[in-house]
Formats: C-alpha cells, structure tokens, sequence
C-alpha cells in the first residue's frame, strides 16, 4: 500500500469512528417477554417511532429484553453501558428490574429514565438516585384518586392484595397514606406472585372480611388473576385497579370479569374522551396516532406511552446537553443528566412534565384520569 493508500485509508476509519463517537447512543432494556411482556411490547415497539436525530446528531437505539428478570436486566445495563458505550439508560418495565438497575447506572454515571411507577425509583434524589429519572405517575398520585373515589361513593372498607415485590409493597404503602386521608379502613392485605396461577387462598381471606371494595395492585395480564377468582367466589362488591394493567391484553385476559372496574390512568388511556380543554388532549393524541399508524387501531397501550415520554424527555434535554459536550463522554453524560433535571413544560402521552433537583418525575394531577371498564372497553369517568 502506498503512503497516498495508507493516508486515505487512515482518514477514513478516522472520519468513520468520528461520525460513530457523534452519534447519541441510547440503551434500552424492556420486559418483552415474561409476566410483564403485556407492558414491555408496546414500550419496545414505540422505540421505533423515536426520532432519528435529535439537535443534528444521529440517535442509535439498541433495544435488549430482560424477559422481566431482574437479574437480566442489571445484566442488559452493564452490556449496554460497557459494551455499547450509551450515553443514556430508559428500562426497565418493572419496579424491581428498575430499582436494581439503579446501582449500576450510578456507578458509571451514566443518566436513566425508568418506565416503571414506583417512587423508590426516584425518591430521595440522593447521590446514586441524582442519575435516575422516570415518565410513569407516582404511586401515591394514583392511590389518591382510587381513595377519593372510594369515599366519594360509599366505600368505607377495603381489601388489598397486591404483588409480592416492590411493586405490591410500594402500592401497600402509598394506599395506606391514602387510606388514612379519606378515613377508609384496610380489612385484609394479601399477597401474591406474577407467575403464580391461583390465588384461591387470599381471596377466600379477603372475602371473609367482607370489605366495600378491593384494590388489586398488580399490572399486566398477572393482575387479572385475583380478579377473576373474586368473581369465581362470589364477590359482588367494588374493584380496583391500578393504573399498571391499562392495556387491551389485561381486557382480554380479564374478560367479562373485567366489567365495572374502576381505576385511575394517564390520559392517553382516554384521549379521544378527554374534553378539547384537558391540557394533555392533543400531546396523548399525537402518540396514539403515531402508534396506530403503525400497528393498527385499537393497539395503543398506555405502557408504550411510557416509553414516548422517556423519548419526549430525550429529545428536550439532548439539545442543550450537545452545547457543553459531544455524545460518547463522561461530559456529555453529566451535561445530559443535568438537563434533563431542568426540562420545563415538555408535553408528554400521559403529561405535563417538569423537573427539578428534587423532582425527577415532574408530572402533576393533569397526569391523571378515573377510568372504568364499560363493555370491554375503557370509558372515561369524570
């Protein structure tokens, strides 16, 4: 090869890994198969809809499952962060994939945007929690508007069974909270497994105490398993879910059971119901209609919208990240994470979010609607 070859070639691979260590890497792990596969699907489809540049610069997404394990998806965040160099973690689905998550982001300083509900995720913003973010309502916001509307209409008991992880546990807590403010008394709590099938046991307790209504705190497919067994037994009282089985797979599963539940959601769940003033309308509708497009009428679920707003929250905060750093560095990654705490009146599928050093979830009551399950669909209940 002669030194004109030799210089030619060396330019090229130069101006190649140049134009690679520009581009903005953005990790991805998602629940696509296993017990929250009814949540992980849709968020993992939607990452296609993402944009392709954000502030001029090219956005790779490398999409990995971790089969909603946990072990899995610590694996799928070190991989990403080591082996494919990301500027930015969104994953998990779940609660527990995502609080595991949290050391491993934090050692590297690399920023994530969780899709799951629980405040642990976020909450305190302490040294490791400073690099964690998330797009799903709190807890405590949801477990509100349940507890309202229970005392509004003549519930003064209630039973609780819920997962048997952080997901259940943190629910537990929040309702509790609520509980207490609308004067409802808690008769039973229970627990149970994602991948259990049968719940016979807790629900015979549950029925036993004769509670006004039940709240099931569970999400996906796994949640409709306590609620049809209350059917089964005869239970003719209210039920509750939370807003992590707002998808048409739990409709589904649920079926006819399903009928006259009641539960809170964002707004995207309700879009074309919400009235021409909400101020989340016309944001929730744009994503439904990005996903239609792409997957068909009737196939939204609120889960993937999750994902849309991790990527509205990108797409914010990228911009003002590439003024202080390029894509690939510790800097741009620290200047990521600090713009993505100040990004103010992004408008999201299921909200209004503003950050702050001590909110780093950002969403307020306008990120909240009552739904109830009306001849197999969702109707919104104002």
């Amino acid at each position: 090869m002669t030194l004109r070859h030799s210089l030619l070639a060396l330019a090229t691979a130069v101006g190649l890994s140049t134009a690679a260590w520009a581009d903005i890497n953005v990790g991805v792990t998602v629940s696509a198969t296993g017990p929250a596969a009814s949540l992980g699907i849709p968020e993992k489809n939607t990452f296609a809809l993402m944009p392709k540049t954000i502030g001029g610069e090219k956005v790779n997404y490398i999409v990995l499952d971790d089969a909603s394990d946990t072990t899995a998806a610590v694996t799928n965040a070190r991989k990403l962060i080591s082996d494919h160099k990301v500027d930015i973690v969104i994953g998990s689905t779940t609660t527990p994939n995502s609080l595991a998550m949290i050391d491993v982001v934090a050692e590297a300083q690399v920023p994530m945007i969780s899709m799951a509900a629980s405040a642990r995720i976020v909450q305190p913003v302490d040294a490791k929690k400073r690099w964690v973010f998330k797009t799903p309502q709190d807890d405590i916001m949801m477990a509100l508007a349940i507890a309202a509307h229970m005392a509004d209409n003549g519930v003064r008991s209630v039973g609780f069974i819920g997962f048997a992880d952080a997901y259940g546990e943190g629910w537990y807590q929040e309702f509790t909270k609520a509980a207490g403010l609308k004067r409802l008394q808690i008769v039973a709590n229970e627990r149970y497994n994602r991948t259990d099938t049968s719940v016979t046991g807790q629900v015979l307790k549950i029925v036993a105490a004769r509670p006004d209504a039940v709240l099931i705190a569970g999400s996906g497919t796994p949640a409709a398993l306590p609620q049809k067994t209350l059917k089964e037994r005869g239970y003719t009282g209210k039920i509750y879910q939370t807003h992590g089985v707002a998808n048409n797979d739990f409709l589904r599963v649920c079926g006819r059971d399903c009928e006259g539940t009641f539960l809170p959601a964002g707004p995207m769940l309700v879009a074309d119901q919400l009235p021409n003033d909400h101020p989340v309308k016309k944001s929730a509708l744009a994503y439904v209609q990005a996903y239609e497009a792409a997957h068909g009428k009737g196939s939204v679920a609120t889960f993937g919208g999750h994902a849309w707003d991790a990527g509205m929250l990108l797409a914010a905060a990228a911009p003002e990240a590439l003024k202080k750093a390029k894509p690939g560095t510790v800097e741009f990654r620290v200047a990521l994470r600090d713009a993505l705490e100040n990004v103010k009146n992004v408008a999201g599928a299921h909200g209004i979010f503003n950050m702050s050093p001590t909110d780093h979830l950002g969403l307020d009551q306008r990120a909240r609607v009552m739904v109830k399950i009306e001849n197999g669909t969702w109707k919104y209940a104002p």
